[in-house]
Protein backbone atom coordinates (compact mmCIF):
# COMPACT_ATOMS: atom_id res chain seq x y z
CA UNK A 1 0.00 0.00 0.00
CA UNK A 2 1.38 3.45 -0.98
CA UNK A 3 2.06 6.05 1.69
CA UNK A 4 -0.81 8.23 0.55
CA UNK A 5 -3.24 5.31 0.72
CA UNK A 6 -2.09 4.50 4.26
CA UNK A 7 -2.77 8.07 5.35
CA UNK A 8 -6.23 7.98 3.77
CA UNK A 9 -7.04 4.62 5.36
CA UNK A 10 -5.93 5.81 8.81
CA UNK A 11 -7.97 8.98 8.39
CA UNK A 12 -11.06 6.99 7.44
CA UNK A 13 -10.65 4.69 10.45
CA UNK A 14 -10.20 7.66 12.76
CA UNK A 15 -13.30 9.30 11.34
CA UNK A 16 -15.33 6.10 11.69
CA UNK A 17 -14.12 5.65 15.26
CA UNK A 18 -15.10 9.20 16.14
CA UNK A 19 -18.63 8.62 14.85
CA UNK A 20 -18.88 5.29 16.72
CA UNK A 21 -17.71 6.69 20.02
CA UNK A 22 -19.80 9.83 19.72
CA UNK A 23 -23.01 7.82 20.11
CA UNK A 24 -21.81 5.75 23.06
CA UNK A 25 -20.37 8.03 25.77
CA UNK A 26 -18.08 6.66 28.44
CA UNK A 27 -19.53 5.82 31.83
CA UNK A 28 -19.12 8.46 34.49
CA UNK A 29 -17.37 5.95 36.75
CA UNK A 30 -16.24 2.34 36.49
CA UNK A 31 -19.19 0.94 38.42
CA UNK A 32 -22.19 2.31 40.26
CA UNK A 33 -24.17 -0.25 42.26
CA UNK A 34 -27.70 1.08 42.66
CA UNK A 35 -28.96 1.85 46.16
CA UNK A 36 -32.29 3.15 47.45
CA UNK A 37 -30.82 5.10 50.37
CA UNK A 38 -30.34 8.61 48.97
CA UNK A 39 -28.71 9.83 52.20
CA UNK A 40 -25.70 7.54 51.81
CA UNK A 41 -25.21 7.60 48.05
CA UNK A 42 -24.18 9.56 44.99
CA UNK A 43 -26.75 10.30 42.29
CA UNK A 44 -25.41 9.18 38.88
CA UNK A 45 -27.16 8.38 35.61
CA UNK A 46 -30.70 8.48 36.98
CA UNK A 47 -30.15 6.29 40.05
CA UNK A 48 -28.44 6.62 43.39
CA UNK A 49 -25.07 4.88 43.59
CA UNK A 50 -23.71 2.98 46.53
CA UNK A 51 -20.29 4.03 47.83
CA UNK A 52 -17.84 1.81 45.84
CA UNK A 53 -16.07 0.94 49.09
CA UNK A 54 -19.30 -0.69 50.29
CA UNK A 55 -19.83 -2.83 47.17
CA UNK A 56 -20.40 -6.54 47.81
CA UNK A 57 -20.46 -9.59 45.56
CA UNK A 58 -24.22 -9.94 46.10
CA UNK A 59 -24.72 -6.58 44.37
CA UNK A 60 -23.49 -8.23 41.16
CA UNK A 61 -25.12 -11.64 41.49
CA UNK A 62 -28.43 -13.18 40.46
CA UNK A 63 -29.16 -16.89 40.88
CA UNK A 64 -31.97 -19.09 39.62
CA UNK A 65 -32.09 -18.72 35.85
CA UNK A 66 -31.56 -22.47 35.61
CA UNK A 67 -35.03 -23.04 37.08
CA UNK A 68 -38.04 -23.12 34.73
CA UNK A 69 -40.91 -20.78 35.56
CA UNK A 70 -44.61 -21.66 35.58
CA UNK A 71 -46.33 -21.08 32.25
CA UNK A 72 -49.82 -22.20 33.21
CA UNK A 73 -51.56 -18.85 32.63
CA UNK A 74 -53.50 -17.89 29.50
CA UNK A 75 -50.57 -16.88 27.30
CA UNK A 76 -48.42 -19.86 28.23
CA UNK A 77 -45.19 -17.91 28.69
CA UNK A 78 -43.21 -16.39 31.54
CA UNK A 79 -40.46 -13.76 31.38
CA UNK A 80 -37.90 -13.67 34.20
CA UNK A 81 -36.10 -10.31 33.97
CA UNK A 82 -32.61 -9.66 35.28
CA UNK A 83 -32.42 -5.88 35.15
CA UNK A 84 -31.12 -3.24 37.52
CA UNK A 85 -34.00 -3.98 39.91
CA UNK A 86 -32.66 -7.53 40.36
CA UNK A 87 -28.92 -6.77 40.18
CA UNK A 88 -27.95 -3.36 41.60
CA UNK A 89 -24.56 -3.70 39.91
CA UNK A 90 -26.25 -3.41 36.50
CA UNK A 91 -26.60 0.32 37.13
CA UNK A 92 -24.68 2.20 34.34
CA UNK A 93 -23.20 -0.73 32.32
CA UNK A 94 -26.18 -0.52 29.94
CA UNK A 95 -27.01 -4.23 29.69
CA UNK A 96 -29.57 -6.67 31.10
CA UNK A 97 -30.90 -10.16 30.61
CA UNK A 98 -34.11 -12.18 30.65
CA UNK A 99 -35.14 -15.82 30.59
CA UNK A 100 -38.33 -16.67 28.71
CA UNK A 101 -40.17 -19.95 29.31
CA UNK A 102 -42.84 -21.20 26.92
CA UNK A 103 -45.41 -23.95 27.24
CA UNK A 104 -46.42 -25.65 23.97
CA UNK A 105 -48.33 -23.02 22.01
CA UNK A 106 -47.08 -20.39 24.47
CA UNK A 107 -46.80 -16.80 23.31
CA UNK A 108 -44.73 -13.82 24.40
CA UNK A 109 -47.20 -11.34 22.88
CA UNK A 110 -46.35 -8.39 20.63
CA UNK A 111 -44.42 -5.84 22.68
CA UNK A 112 -41.64 -3.27 22.45
CA UNK A 113 -38.61 -2.29 24.50
CA UNK A 114 -38.42 1.50 24.17
CA UNK A 115 -34.83 1.70 25.42
CA UNK A 116 -33.12 -1.46 24.17
CA UNK A 117 -32.24 -3.70 21.28
CA UNK A 118 -32.78 -7.38 22.11
CA UNK A 119 -30.67 -10.36 21.08
CA UNK A 120 -32.43 -13.70 21.61
CA UNK A 121 -30.85 -17.16 21.73
CA UNK A 122 -32.98 -20.31 21.82
CA UNK A 123 -31.87 -23.02 24.26
CA UNK A 124 -34.73 -25.49 23.87
CA UNK A 125 -37.70 -25.92 21.56
CA UNK A 126 -38.82 -24.25 18.35
CA UNK A 127 -39.91 -20.61 18.27
CA UNK A 128 -41.58 -18.59 15.56
CA UNK A 129 -40.38 -15.00 16.09
CA UNK A 130 -40.71 -11.72 14.26
CA UNK A 131 -40.76 -7.94 14.35
CA UNK A 132 -42.44 -5.17 12.37
CA UNK A 133 -40.41 -2.36 10.85
CA UNK A 134 -41.19 1.31 11.43
CA UNK A 135 -41.37 2.29 7.74
CA UNK A 136 -44.68 3.12 6.07
CA UNK A 137 -45.08 -0.45 4.81
CA UNK A 138 -44.65 -1.96 8.31
CA UNK A 139 -42.67 -4.84 6.84
CA UNK A 140 -42.98 -8.03 8.89
CA UNK A 141 -39.67 -9.89 9.33
CA UNK A 142 -40.00 -13.37 10.85
CA UNK A 143 -38.14 -16.64 11.25
CA UNK A 144 -38.50 -20.07 12.82
CA UNK A 145 -35.72 -20.61 15.37
CA UNK A 146 -34.27 -23.85 16.69
CA UNK A 147 -31.83 -24.46 19.59
CA UNK A 148 -28.65 -22.35 19.30
CA UNK A 149 -30.26 -19.97 16.78
CA UNK A 150 -29.89 -16.24 17.49
CA UNK A 151 -32.23 -13.43 16.40
CA UNK A 152 -32.14 -9.64 16.81
CA UNK A 153 -35.08 -7.35 17.61
CA UNK A 154 -34.10 -3.70 16.96
CA UNK A 155 -34.78 -1.09 19.61
CA UNK A 156 -38.37 0.14 19.91
CA UNK A 157 -39.89 -2.19 17.29
CA UNK A 158 -42.91 -4.41 17.97
CA UNK A 159 -41.85 -8.05 18.21
CA UNK A 160 -43.05 -11.42 19.52
CA UNK A 161 -42.02 -15.04 20.20
CA UNK A 162 -44.37 -18.01 19.76
CA UNK A 163 -43.68 -21.66 20.64
CA UNK A 164 -44.82 -23.69 17.63
CA UNK A 165 -43.38 -26.95 18.95
CA UNK A 166 -44.98 -29.74 20.95
CA UNK A 167 -42.62 -29.38 23.91
CA UNK A 168 -41.63 -26.60 26.28
CA UNK A 169 -39.24 -23.98 24.93
CA UNK A 170 -36.64 -21.81 26.64
CA UNK A 171 -34.84 -18.73 25.36
CA UNK A 172 -32.47 -16.15 26.83
CA UNK A 173 -32.54 -12.52 25.79
CA UNK A 174 -29.81 -9.92 26.19
CA UNK A 175 -30.87 -6.27 26.15
CA UNK A 176 -28.81 -3.14 25.59
CA UNK A 177 -30.13 -1.25 28.63
CA UNK A 178 -30.04 -1.70 32.38
CA UNK A 179 -33.77 -0.89 32.34
CA UNK A 180 -35.10 -1.64 28.83
CA UNK A 181 -38.77 -1.10 29.63
CA UNK A 182 -41.56 -3.11 28.05
CA UNK A 183 -44.83 -2.05 26.43
CA UNK A 184 -47.05 -5.07 25.80
CA UNK A 185 -49.33 -3.98 22.98
CA UNK A 186 -52.57 -5.81 23.98
CA UNK A 187 -52.22 -4.62 27.58
CA UNK A 188 -51.40 -1.06 26.61
CA UNK A 189 -54.38 -0.85 24.26
CA UNK A 190 -57.05 -2.79 26.13
CA UNK A 191 -55.98 -2.64 29.79
CA UNK A 192 -54.80 0.95 30.22
CA UNK A 193 -55.91 2.77 33.37
CA UNK A 194 -58.18 4.62 32.92
CA UNK A 195 -59.35 2.73 29.84
CA UNK A 196 -59.16 4.22 26.35
CA UNK A 197 -62.56 5.33 25.08
CA UNK A 198 -64.05 2.37 23.10
CA UNK A 199 -65.00 4.77 20.30
CA UNK A 200 -61.29 5.42 19.71
CA UNK A 201 -60.37 1.73 19.62
CA UNK A 202 -63.39 0.77 17.53
CA UNK A 203 -62.43 3.29 14.87
CA UNK A 204 -58.72 2.44 15.02
CA UNK A 205 -59.20 -1.33 14.71
CA UNK A 206 -62.30 -1.22 12.45
CA UNK A 207 -64.39 -3.00 15.08
CA UNK A 208 -67.82 -2.57 16.62
CA UNK A 209 -67.89 -0.88 20.01
CA UNK A 210 -69.38 -4.02 21.53
CA UNK A 211 -66.37 -6.06 20.46
CA UNK A 212 -64.00 -3.50 21.98
CA UNK A 213 -65.83 -3.38 25.31
CA UNK A 214 -65.91 -7.19 25.39
CA UNK A 215 -62.13 -7.39 24.85
CA UNK A 216 -61.54 -4.71 27.49
CA UNK A 217 -63.61 -6.66 29.98
CA UNK A 218 -61.50 -9.80 29.33
CA UNK A 219 -58.36 -7.89 30.30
Amino acid sequence: MEGGQIVVAISQLALAFSFATASDPNHLQDFCGAINDAHNSVFVNGRSCNDPKLAEAEDYLFSGLNMPEKTSHQLGSKVTPVIVEQIPGLNTPGISLARIDFAPNGLNPPHTHPRATEILVVLEGTLYVGFVTSDLDNHHISKVLNPADVFIFPIGLIHFQFNIGNTNAVAFAGLSSQNPGVITIPNAVFRSKPPINPDVLAKAFLLDNSVVTDVQSRF
